[in-house]
C-alpha cells in the first residue's frame, strides 16, 4: 500500500496541496542561484582580522550556518559558533565578525541577539529576505545579504548555505574551492533525477525506503561527529516540520559512551523504533568501526536500523547529498502520514500567542 501510494503522483498531490516537492524539486538550482550571488559579494575591510565567527539564527536560518561550521571544520583557522538564543556569549566583541541570519527578518531572538552584538560593537552582517532585520541594518549601515523571498525557511537551505559561506569567503575567513561546488551542484542534480524524485520507483528509491521504514515508528539518527552533525540535525528537523512526525538525532562517538545503554528500556516500545547511521566516506576509520559494532549489537537485538550513505567526492558534495536524501525522504514520510508538508500550525501559534 506505501509503495503504491509513493509511486502515484496524483495521490501524493492531494496530500502536498502547497506544492513544497516542487521547492524540494529545485534544490540544486537554488545552490547554483546562491553561488552565482554569492561570488558577486562585495564588503569593505571593515570585517577582516576578526578572532571569532559567531553566526545567529533559529530553525530553518540556523541550518545554513551549522552546515558551513561543519564543512569548515578542518579549514577554519579561528572558531565558528552557531548562536541559538536571545542572548549572546560573553565572548563577542569588537574582534567578533557576527552574522545574523534569519529569513524573515522578523525572528525575535535573532532581533535581539543583533542587538545585544551591537551594543559589543561587534562586527556586523544580516543575512535575510527582508523585515526587521533589514531595516536595522540599513539603518546601521551593516551588510546585508538579500535572499529572495516567497520560501518555508527550511526549504531555503541551499541559499542560508552558501551565502553564510561566502561571507566567509568574501571577508578572507575560508577559500571558494570552485571545482567543489560545481561537482556538488551537478552531483545534486543527477542524484534528483536518478535517484530521488518521485518518478523514481520505490525500489531504486532510497528516500522512499527510508520514508517507508521510518513510518509509524520513531527514528533514531546517528551521524559522525566529523561534518555529518549538521546533517543530522537537518534531518531530525525535516522530520518534524515537513512530516509532522518526531525523530532525535546523536553522534558517533559521543553515543557510544552513554546512548547506546539505553537501546533496552522500555522494551514494549521496542518495536517502535529505527536507527539510520548516516555514513560518509571522509568518516574517521576508528568511527566506522564504532558504528558498524553499534549497529551490529541492535540488529542482534532486533531492532530496526538502515544505513544511509552520502554521495560524492568531495566533502560538499557528501554532506549536500546526505541533506538531499533527508528532504526528499520527510516529504514522502510526510505523504504517507497524509499531511500536508508546508503548514507548521504549531510553530505558527507559538509565534501568535508570543506576540499577544
Amino acid at each position: 500500500m506505501n509503495k503504491i501510494l509513493l509511486d502515484d503522483p496524483d495521490k501524493i498531490k492531494k496530500i502536498d496541496l502547497s506544492d513544497e516537492l516542487k521547492l524540494i524539486a529545485a534544490f540544486p538550482e537554488q545552490c547554483r542561484s546562491a553561488v552565482n550571488t554569492g561570488r558577486s559579494l562585495k564588503f569593505n575591510g571593515s570585517y577582516s582580522g576578526c578572532e571569532n565567527i559567531v553566526y545567529s539564527g533559529m530553525g530553518g536560518s540556523a541550518i545554513g550556518a551549522d552546515l558551513v561550521r561543519s564543512y569548515l571544520m578542518h579549514d577554519a583557522c579561528i572558531p565558528i559558533y552557531v548562536n541559538r538564543d536571545y542572548v549572546i556569549p560573553k565572548f563577542v566583541s569588537s574582534r567578533t565578525l557576527f552574522i545574523a541570519s534569519s529569513y524573515s527578518g522578523d525572528t525575535e531572538e535573532t532581533l535581539s541577539a543583533y542587538g545585544l552584538a551591537k551594543k559589543k560593537n561587534a562586527r556586523i552582517m544580516v543575512i535575510t529576505s527582508g523585515g526587521k532585520l533589514a531595516d536595522m541594518a540599513s539603518k546601521d549601515e551593516f551588510a546585508c545579504i538579500r535572499m529572495p523571498s516567497g520560501y518555508p525557511p527550511r526549504c531555503a537551505v541551499g541559499l542560508s548555505f552558501f551565502l553564510s559561506l561566502f561571507s566567509l569567503i568574501k571577508s578572507g575567513y575560508a577559500d571558494e574551492r570552485a571545482g567543489d561546488i560545481d561537482e556538488a551542484v551537478g552531483m545534486l542534480r543527477a542524484l534528483r533525477d536518478e535517484k530521488l524524485s518521485i518518478g523514481v520507483k520505490c525500489s531504486m528509491n532510497i528516500s522512499k525506503q527510508i520514508a517507508m521504514a521510518v513510518y509509524e515508528k520513531y527514528p533514531v539518527i546517528y551521524g559522525a561527529s566529523d561534518r555529518v552533525d549538521s546533517v543530522a540535525i537537518r534531518w531530525r528537523g525535516q522530520f518534524a516540520e515537513n512530516a509532522k512526525h518526531l525523530a532525535s538525532s546523536q553522534l558517533f562517538p559521543e553515543m557510544n559512551h552513554n546512548e547506546i545503554a539505553g537501546w533496552q528500556n522500555p522494551s514494549s516500545l521496542s518495536d517502535g523504533f529505527v536507527a539510520i547511521f548516516l555514513r560518509d566516506a571522509g568518516e574517521d576509520k576508528r568511527v566506522s568501526k564504532r558504528i558498524s559494532i553499534t549497529r551490529d549489537i541492535l540488529k542482534k537485538e532486533d531492532f530496526e536500523t538502515m544505513e544511509v550513505s552520502s554521495a560524492g567526492d568531495s566533502a560538499l558534495s557528501r554532506m549536500l547529498s546526505l541533506i538531499y536524501i533527508g528532504d526528499f525522504a520527510s516529504f514522502y514520510l510526510a505523504v504517507l502520514n497524509g499531511v500536508d508538508p508546508t503548514p507548521v500550525d504549531k510553530i505558527v501559534y507559538i509565534k501568535r500567542k508570543l506576540n499577544r
